[in-house]
């Protein structure tokens, strides 16, 4: 009786949703050529993973591996967390802190 290791399946996305608890969508993009003119076709699926700890944001690149069914949509679980995206602050990416823009604000309504 020997025990046999199964290989799971295994997927690179993006994150498109982080708005469920514990659960995100990722899109996978793949290339088909077409059948009859040989173009290539860009085709999008989107599949539901659990993330244990809610750490994916919007717009990470993660690898989803399968796992057992743990909802009706849900058989996927992030394995791994490739590129965090970075969302700027708006105060920073201005280029001014909080305080001088209040202050320039002030200063033009004196005059």
């Amino acid at each position: 009786m020997s025990e046999q290791q199964t290989v799971k399946r295994t997927k690179q996305g993006v994150v498109v949703s982080d708005k469920m608890d514990k659960t995100v969508v990722v899109a996978v993009e793949h290339l088909r050529r077409h059948r009859l003119y040989g173009r290539h076709i860009r085709r999008t699926h989107r599949f539901k993973a659990h993330d244990e700890a809610n750490q994916c944001k919007l717009g990470d690149s993660v690898i989803i591996e399968e796992a057992r069914p743990m909802s009706r949509e849900k058989r996927w679980r992030v394995q791994k967390v490739l590129r965090s995206s970075f969302v700027a602050d708006i105060d920073a990416v201005a280029g001014l802190p909080q305080e001088t823009a209040e202050e320039a604000s002030a200063t033009e309504a004196s005059e």
